[in-house]
């Protein structure tokens, strides 16, 4: 390859430019631009109200951009919004996007396995889904989505019975079946016990690896940045403040980006004062 050939703008698969967001004329987004390559995983650091959050959902059109700004965001090559106006292709963007929630976003009343389909709906049409007759490739799909996940054995459990870390793993199993490019995972470990934790960002990890899927995972746990992103965008009042190696995060630099709010920033004063490309494996248990 020609080393004067730059990379094809095609690789991108997240183009966010100068994207601005008020709530009641409070700024939540202040000009955030952002590019993510195919098979990135990347952490979305920041406090609470930092915008880590806001951002993930306007790359899925769940918020749009102020009207009238030059916001424009672009995912697998195809707009999702402009000037704060949603695309017209958007549906079909988002069923090549997932989105884990920290809450889960499972029907607590039906089974594990019908949660887990759920991600096949795009591939189907309506009657089927009302009537829950699905085929049975989709079903044994879903059925191997769960084992490949470690839960397979709760398929016909209802979800409310599952745990907080198996409900997580229920909600990758559905990005699973969807066929998802794009994992948009917004604190999928804020309410988990440290081994649940560990259990679900390596799964997350092992899928970027194993599938290529692209993944950005919003966190406050600076632990687990290290721990399992290459890549670390920090944000700090709707504001990029760093984009780079998470392994140049020292505790110093954090409370260069962070000032006050550092001790919000779960971890961040625990790490070593000069950070390694092989962060100790019990890194997330600190956290």
């Amino acid at each position: 390859m020609d080393p004067t050939v730059t990379e094809s703008p095609a690789e991108l698969v997240i183009d966010v430019q100068a994207l601005h967001k008020c709530f009641a004329g409070r700024p939540a987004l202040r000009g955030v631009s952002l590019q993510v390559r195919r098979g990135e995983m990347v952490a979305l650091l920041g406090a609470s109200g930092s915008g880590k959050s806001t951002l993930l959902r306007h790359l899925s059109g769940l918020h749009r951009a102020d009207a009238g700004s030059l916001s424009s965001v672009h995912v697998l090559g195809q707009p999702v919004q402009s000037a704060g106006r949603l695309a017209p292709q958007v549906r079909q963007v988002r069923s090549r996007v997932a989105m884990i929630f920290q809450q889960f976003n499972l029907v607590d009343r039906l089974p594990v396995l019908l949660n887990v389909m759920t991600g096949a709906l795009h591939r189907m049409p309506l009657w089927r889904s009302l009537l829950r007759r699905f085929p049975a490739a989709e079903v044994a799909r879903a059925q191997a989505a769960l084992d490949r996940v470690g839960i397979g054995a709760c398929a016909w459990q209802r979800a409310s019975t599952l745990s907080g870390g198996q409900q997580q793993r229920a909600a990758i199993s559905r990005a699973l079946v969807q066929g998802a490019e794009v994992i948009l995972a917004d604190e999928p470990i804020a309410s988990l016990d440290p081994d649940s934790s560990n259990r679900v960002m390596t799964l997350l990890a092992e899928l970027n690896r194993e599938t290529g899927v692209t993944v950005v995972v919003a966190l406050h746990q600076v632990h687990a940045a290290f721990a399992f992103c290459p890549r670390t965008v920090a944000l700090r009042h709707g504001q990029v403040v760093y984009d780079g190696p998470t392994r140049e995060l020292t505790p110093a630099r954090l409370r260069e980006l962070y000032g006050s709010q550092t001790g919000e920033l779960q971890g961040a004063l625990d790490l070593p004062s000069a950070a390694s490309s092989h962060p100790p494996s019990d890194l997330l248990q600190a956290a």
